[in-house]
């Protein structure tokens, strides 16, 4: 992984660019001391590490007005920042760099119940987000695992999912509008509380930029009424294929359930350990929920549950009360921290067609044995969206070698399969290379052309998302394989 050379002139003027900044944010809004600023070094991805030059936190749409400006007219490099939970890097500093977090920007600005938007400072957390609503019966729809901490700043940044996304989308499926703040320090308005903006589809450019166009501060989210009801069910099997092969099955019946949750044995051994959800031991499990009225609930569960015995289930569990479901998703919702507490590990979020499932989960397993990596499977089962978790020790050099070659493995056979190197998480540091594989040169300048119009000094997340055309080329000499294309034995979608 590399890194932009970090510009020596900027470090060297740090003491004059605390000044200023101190200028425009209260006193304890910059952090400059060393110690303190290592808080920053890095975000969920730990396998890279670098301190910033220092951070701020501003409290509003001025003050980060404010900050851009002089970074700008210092030329200063700015990495936005939501709550730190990025896993592919996304937050990932340079020496260089201002730290630019949004976790004081919290507040709920407006919330309409007739119209169904809540506007919120992007600060606030996903969860909190609903919180705001539900007495009034309403939620928000998108639903990360790290959605007790991570920021709607983050989410619009990856444009994050998360288990509900099958039937309710993405972040870009449920974003309205955005107050935006521009590296020369304008604020523009984007979209609003309504269906359609005229023009250009600028909001779509932005959800999902990975802070490279701009932070942005203020959001309108659409709020959406609670189900009538939901119920989950639990469906153990003996091999990770057959799981997939119900998922593609569910599927076709044209059922449209709320989530198609997939976990592993090595993930479902570390959540029982870490949340005793009361999974069965076995190779892989399925969590498949339906909400509705009980008449709609029972009959989609009627369909599901008959595909489901058709496959041998070693464990078939419908919940039978509020308490048997949160149980249900207790597990699925901690793996994440529960894989962290018993090793390193490398997050990725490849995509690919749901009746490829079979197959990739396969190959996988087969990568798994040829890089001497343990891998666990935690993912989105309903919409493809893989989150092969590969275990490693960071502090063994050749081991993260090894991960990284993994990982980019994995997301190669995602990308001949018909997929794509990254679905809810991001971009970041850590797919930098995968873009080289899925889109072409002339498609990556296009993207350079979007970040040069609103950044043309390129300070805004520097190094991140888009490849260059050296890297790529760089990138290429290194995936020679006798003379052939990328695993010539995969058949091409």
């Amino acid at each position: 992984m590399e890194m932009p050379v970090p510009s020596a002139l900027v470090i060297s003027r740090k003491q004059q660019l605390v000044s200023r900044l101190r200028e425009v944010l209260p006193h304890d809004a910059v952090i400059s001391h060393i110690s303190e600023t290592r808080a920053y070094e890095c975000d969920g991805l730990t396998a890279y590490r670098c301190p910033p030059l220092c951070a701020v936190l501003p409290a509003n749409t001025a003050e980060v007005a404010a900050v851009l400006k002089i970074c700008h007219e210092m030329n200063v490099p700015v990495v936005p920042r939501g709550s730190g939970t990025s896993l592919a890097g996304g937050a990932l500093p340079t020496a260089d760099c201002v730290i630019l977090g949004v976790a004081k920007m919290n507040g709920v600005i407006e919330t309409n119940y007739d119209d169904r938007y809540i506007r919120v400072q992007t600060g606030r957390t996903n969860l909190s987000v609903t919180g705001a609503v539900e007495t009034n019966g309403f939620f928000y729809a998108p639903d990360p695992s790290s959605q007790l901490a991570c920021a709607i700043a983050g989410n619009i940044a990856m444009n994050s999912g998360g288990a509900h996304c099958l039937k309710y989308g993405v972040t870009t499926n449920n974003l309205m509008g955005v107050t935006m703040v521009m590296m020369d320090g304008t604020v523009v308005e984007i979209g609003g509380a309504h269906l359609d903006a005229g023009g250009l589809d600028l909001l779509g450019v932005i959800c999902g930029s990975e802070g490279q166009l701009g932070v942005v501060t203020e959001a309108t989210l659409r709020i959406l009424h609670k189900p009538e009801g939901a119920r989950p069910v639990l469906m153990g099997y003996d091999n990770s294929e057959v799981a997939g092969q119900v998922v593609t099955d569910i599927i076709k019946a044209g059922v449209l359930p709320v989530a198609i949750e997939f976990m592993d044995r090595p993930c479902i051994e570390a959540t029982e350990k870490f949340a005793q959800a009361g999974y069965p031991m076995c190779e892989a499990l399925l969590i498949v929920e339906v909400e509705g009225s009980d008449a709609e609930i029972d009959a989609q569960l009627a369909l599901i549950m008959d595909i489901a015995r058709k496959h041998n289930p070693v464990e078939l569990r419908e919940a039978k009360s509020a308490d048997e479901a949160a149980r249900i998703w207790l597990g699925r919702k901690s793996a994440f921290g529960a894989m962290g507490q018993i090793n390193d590990y490398m997050c990725l979020d490849g995509t690919i067609p749901v009746s490829e499932l079979p197959f990739v989960l396969k190959r996988i397993g087969e990568m798994s044995k040829e890089f001497g990596l343990d891998v666990g499977n935690v993912f989105h089962a309903g919409d493809g969206n893989m989150h092969p978790l590969i275990l490693f020790d960071a502090n063994d050099p050749d081991q993260l070698h090894r991960c990284e070659l993994f990982g980019a493995d994995i997301l190669e056979t995602s990308v001949a399969m018909g997929g794509t190197v990254t679905g809810e998480h991001g971009v970041g540091v850590e797919k930098l290379n995968s873009m080289c594989v899925q889109f072409s040169a002339a498609e990556n300048e296009q993207m350079f052309g979007v970040k040069r119009a609103f950044d043309p000094q390129g300070l805004l997340n520097p190094g991140k998302v888009i490849p260059t055309l050296q890297r790529c080329a760089e990138y290429g000499k290194m995936l020679v394989r006798g003379g052939q294309i990328s695993h010539p034995d995969l058949p091409r979608f």
